[in-house]
């Protein structure tokens, strides 16, 4: 059963402050109410009114958050930790608790794909927080691989990626917990960027070091380029905006997994001038493959 109201707003004031929300907008409004009228098969849920947004809240905590920022669409952010944008779900910014957001237009739109996705963010934000597991010891270390990543089709540095407008200085850079290369600041992002190269550029490319290790389970990875628990290693492309005050506003990102190469291509590549190259097409046709993985001489032309 939802309750509507925060912790400090009474029920009344909720409905206001709701209503306030959607005064210059009141073509969203049926949007928001389309959200709601799905609570009901998600389980307990709190709506929390604010002065502009509403968040829904499980017995837990925050799972999703319904704003208007602008007189055309509604943002339905979601709070999935695990998840990265891509397909409807887009990268959100100043949105709460959420990481996420699907932009809604009309109330039609709230289909059941996006049940889903609000059963998903309910599911995840309900159930309590894993038991801390005992410290794995780190597998023996075998040696360090260089990973060329090579990088064509950029989206140019005008692009229309999301439904929050047009950008203008789409830069690709490679996502860092180093600063021995010079790096950027990523606003919300406990990470940086390193190397950006401007989205209207005919091609990219970086090379970074990667610690590698191999137990019983096979291969795992390390090092300041390596986000991911051991089952989902992975170096990762932060597309973005470098605005006027040197920083990079995510608008999205591109993932590449090191679990994906086939271990005999990972250990060509561990062999004495060898190196592992991944190859990524950062727009693409429909059918075409968008990452491929391959072993390469170390003195290759880039």
């Amino acid at each position: 059963m939802a309750r509507r109201g925060a912790q400090d707003v009474p029920p009344d004031q909720a409905d206001e402050l709701i209503a306030g929300q959607y005064s210059d907008r009141p073509q969203l409004r049926p949007v928001l109410d389309a959200v709601l009228a799905t609570l009901p098969a998600l389980g307990p849920v709190t709506v929390q009114a604010r002065r502009t947004c509403v968040s829904l809240a499980t017995p837990r905590r925050v799972f999703a958050v319904v704003q208007a920022p602008t007189k055309s669409r509604v943002d339905l952010g979601l709070r999935l930790d695990h998840d990265h944008a891509g397909g409807r779900l887009l990268a959100a910014r100043d949105l709460g608790a959420a990481n996420l957001r699907i932009p809604l237009t009309q109330p039609e739109e709230v289909d059941e794909e996006v049940l889903g996705w609000l059963r998903r963010a309910y599911r995840e934000n309900a159930a309590p927080p894993q038991a801390r597991q005992p410290a794995r010891r780190p597998a023996p270390q075998v040696g360090t691989l260089t990973v060329v990543i090579e990088g064509s089709n950029l989206p140019g540095l005008t692009c229309p990626p999301d439904a929050g407008g047009e950008h203008h200085n789409v830069h690709i850079a490679l996502c860092t917990r180093s600063k021995e290369r010079p790096t950027l600041v990523v606003p919300g992002k406990p990470w940086l960027v390193t190397e950006p190269v401007p989205g209207g550029a005919p091609s990219a490319r970086w090379e970074v070091p990667v610690t590698v290790r191999r137990d019983a389970d096979g291969f795992d990875f390390g090092g300041s380029y390596v986000r991911g628990d051991r089952a989902d290693r992975h170096l990762f492309l932060a597309w973005g905006d470098i605005l006027g005050d040197g920083t990079l506003r995510l608008i999205r990102g591109s993932k590449l997994g090191l679990a994906d190469p086939d271990p005999r291509i990972v250990e060509d590549a561990m062999r004495p001038g060898r190196r592992l190259v991944a190859r990524i097409r950062l727009t693409r046709a429909r059918g075409e493959p968008a990452l491929t993985w391959s072993a390469g001489p170390a003195d290759a032309e880039p």
